[in-house]
């Protein structure tokens, strides 16, 4: 049985989702819950970066692979959620390799991201996520994400600052272009300006948010949009 046939017996609609490896959380069994009447296609391309898809030689070849997805699509929105590994590592990064302002490359991430929203945005509604807020503390050094990110010494307070930046630049741009923008920013932050650590997952290694309370969070907010109808085909 093909998926298309068998998403029709089912008698949901399709949500297209493209993203980092946050986005897993649209395939936690709890979210799809919260959702029955939809059925939510993910392809997730872990260390995907808005950074790297004007690149087509990027590692993670994340442009190709949600090009490829689009076109498989069915549904009539897609969800898109990308950025964290920018403004929590790949922009300082870039900035320090090519020896140019955090704010360049902050500015050419946000290009890139907006240039691929509005190519989605021809054949899908697009509803943009933001961007997680930084997990990783200052002091630690263990887990693979956090040994990659080891030569970037700007501080947790830094990465969120920039996170929060890149964050009102994007939905800016969906507000100017009527595209829906959830964000997620005043939910998961702490009253110390760092994220809220009741939103951090209880594995100590693993930097995305429990999975639990993101579904919640995710569901409160997108459960009017999707449920509204107001991205119908």
């Amino acid at each position: 049985m093909n998926q298309l046939y068998e998403k029709r017996i089912l008698g949901k609609t399709e949500v297209l989702v493209l993203g980092d490896s946050h986005t897993e959380v649209f395939k936690f069994r709890k979210f799809r819950k919260y959702f029955p009447q939809f059925f939510f296609s993910v392809t997730t391309v872990g260390g995907a970066t808005a950074s790297g898809l004007e690149n087509p030689n990027s590692k993670t070849q994340a442009y190709q692979i949600f090009r490829a997805a689009i076109r498989a699509s069915d549904a009539s929105v897609a969800i898109i959620q990308l950025g964290e590994v920018d403004t929590g590592f790949v922009i300082w990064y870039r900035a320090r390799k090519y020896h140019a302002d955090v704010s360049e490359m902050t500015q050419r991430a946000v290009d890139t991201l907006t240039r691929f929203i509005s190519e989605v945005a021809i054949t899908h509604a697009p509803v943009v996520i933001s961007a997680p807020l930084p997990t990783i503390g200052d002091e630690v050094e263990w887990g693979e994400v956090a040994k990659a990110r080891s030569k970037v010494k700007a501080t947790q307070r830094e990465r969120t600052a920039l996170t929060l930046e890149f964050n009102r630049e994007i939905a800016a741009f969906c507000a100017d272009n009527n595209y829906c923008h959830i964000s997620l920013d005043d939910e998961c932050m702490g009253d110390d300006g760092l994220v809220n650590q009741a939103v951090l997952n209880a594995d100590s290694r693993d930097h995305h948010y429990d999975q639990d309370i993101y579904a919640e969070l995710l569901y409160e907010k997108l459960q009017p949009v999707l449920n509204a109808g107001r991205h119908a085909a």
